[in-house]
């Protein structure tokens, strides 16, 4: 009998529960144990956050949205923050992390998460840690997967959002613009912008020209169409220009820089240049939450089954990845080679042209 030990870290995404499910009832035909380390790494720094998962822990929650075991994007057990008598300090906790997985005699170690925990994993391997990750982002930017799970959910809240929109901007003859998520990859801003009949995408492939953006909205409104969806990744930046940030500080020994605001920034200078009434809105966090759509249940499951897969077939220090219609093993140290970008040449980029989509350029 095997025991596996299974978390989730970084930003939540829906799926996440669908693959602990997999995990734990695929490890269970096989008459192995799972246990789930709460709040990323933690349960493997302290044994109070290490919970038995078996069939009626994860009874009901495939369609749920979050994580069963918590997550925390501020858990990296190389840089782990200590509370000292002079307040929070970063330790390498890595040690404890490898003695207490021999200790509770695991086998191998599921580690769900984006290019952080995959990169995180891989620095375990190293240790000699038995390591399978599994791909998540709603951002879809790991290299080596054609999609990862919670992107579809993210894309259709999103759409639904600008299709709701479009109403109440052709009521008042306004332009909309919409932020949503996407730090160095405009995967969701493409996606939805195509799919919600966008007029203007901006992402961060393609630095912005506002002239050009706001020319097409202009052209727009001589047609007899006074209204415009305009829909901005928060990592879109004008040519020449950088990022908008709300917030840039020094926690626990690293610089945090908190993307944001870009998209109420086009609002104004397409108000200023064109005199049209405009109003921006940050979808946020609502694209990482909800059910998760049928599409990412289903690759959330065969993630998570294939995973324990993998541990039986000993394919440690490898990540879990989709390769249509098959489940592949990817090394780790290639998913994390690089960022997945959207290609200009894209096929979806081609399709935003060839319907007259402005991007910005």
């Amino acid at each position: 009998m095997k025991k596996i030990v299974v978390s989730t870290g970084g930003g939540d995404a829906p799926g996440l529960n669908a693959v602990i499910r997999g995990v734990v009832l695929s490890a269970i035909q096989r008459g192995w144990e799972v246990y789930g380390s709460r709040f990323g790494y933690r349960g493997l720094i302290d044994s109070d956050y290490l919970v038995h998962l078996d069939r009626d822990k994860v009874r009901g929650i495939t369609h749920l949205g979050g994580t069963i075991l918590g997550t925390t994007n501020k858990g990296d057990p190389f840089q782990y923050p200590v509370k000292t008598r002079d307040g929070f300090q970063t330790m390498d906790m890595s040690d404890k992390v490898l003695q207490n997985f021999k200790r509770f005699g695991f086998d191998a170690f599921i580690s769900i998460g984006g290019d952080g925990s995959m990169r995180i994993g891989h620095k375990f391997l190293e240790l000699g840690l038995p390591v399978i990750g599994v791909p998540k982002t709603i951002d879809n930017d790991l290299c080596n997967t054609v999609i990862t799970f919670g992107f579809d959910t993210a894309v259709t809240t999103a759409t639904e959002a600008l299709d709701k929109l479009h109403s109440t901007a052709e009521a008042h003859e306004r332009i909309m613009v919409v932020e949503v998520m996407g730090r160095y990859a405009g995967w969701i801003a493409l996606n939805s912008g195509v799919s919600a009949t966008a007029d203007v995408i901006l992402i961060p492939e393609i630095p912005f020209d506002i002239e050009k953006v706001c020319q097409k909205l202009m052209e727009r409104e001589l047609q007899g169409r006074r209204f415009g969806i305009v829909v901005v990744a928060e990592g879109a930046m004008p040519r020449g220009g950088q990022m908008t940030t709300v917030s840039s500080e020094i926690e626990l020994g690293r610089q945090e820089i908190h993307l944001g605001g870009i998209g109420e920034k086009v609002a104004l200078e397409i108000h200023t240049i064109t005199g049209k009434d405009c109003r921006s809105l940050v979808l946020g966090h609502l694209q990482r939450g909800g059910c998760p759509t049928t599409f990412d249940r289903l690759l959330a499951l065969r993630f998570g089954c294939a995973a324990v897969r993998f541990v039986e077939q000993g394919k440690f220090g490898h990540m879990v990845a989709l390769d249509p219609p098959e489940i592949k093993a990817v090394p780790l140290k290639d998913a994390i080679e690089r960022t997945k970008l959207v290609p200009l040449d894209n096929d979806t980029i081609m399709t935003a042209r060839d319907l007259g989509i402005c991007l910005g350029d």
